[in-house]
């Protein structure tokens, strides 16, 4: 069984990052810049973020990403999925689902999302190293049965 069915909702993993996105709303007029605030996490279905202003339920925002390795911003339109008063100050935390974006920005969304969670995975290895090699040896076989049969 996958560890991860307990009550996870999301359809894809999702990780910590703190990049810098901006945002307004849809219905804002062209000359809106709208605001800006940092990411708390990412997955390709949507991110998580802290807004200074409480954000309606019904608003859909296009968001820019500045994501570091790429040239150019990722731009997508979503909804606000969620929104709570943040632990501490004024603010919200928000989190938005992706509605819209373009192919090439979805696969560019994929690949920073991987290369964090390959990153993340070989730091927990290395720092668990002793047991990660006892549990990986003691698994092998068993792993090696189950493709063959």
């Amino acid at each position: 069984m996958d560890e991860n069915t307990t009550t996870e909702k999301r359809k894809a993993p999702r990780v910590k990052t703190h990049v810098p996105v901006r945002y307004r709303t849809l219905r804002g007029s062209a000359g809106n810049l709208g605001s800006s605030s940092i990411t708390k996490n990412l997955s390709e279905g949507g991110i998580r973020f802290r807004a200074p202003e409480f954000i309606s339920m019904s608003c859909r925002l296009l968001l820019e990403l500045d994501i570091p390795m790429f040239t150019k911003p990722i731009k997508a339109i979503s909804k606000v999925a969620w929104l709570r008063k943040a632990p501490s100050g004024e603010d919200y935390e928000v989190g938005n689902q992706f509605l819209e974006m373009s192919k090439k920005d979805k696969d560019l969304i994929s690949e920073y999302v991987e290369s964090l969670n390959l990153y993340n995975d070989s730091e927990t290895d290395a720092s668990h190293s002793g047991t990660v090699d006892q549990a990986t040896t003691g698994d092998e076989t068993s792993e090696s049965n189950s493709e063959s049969e």
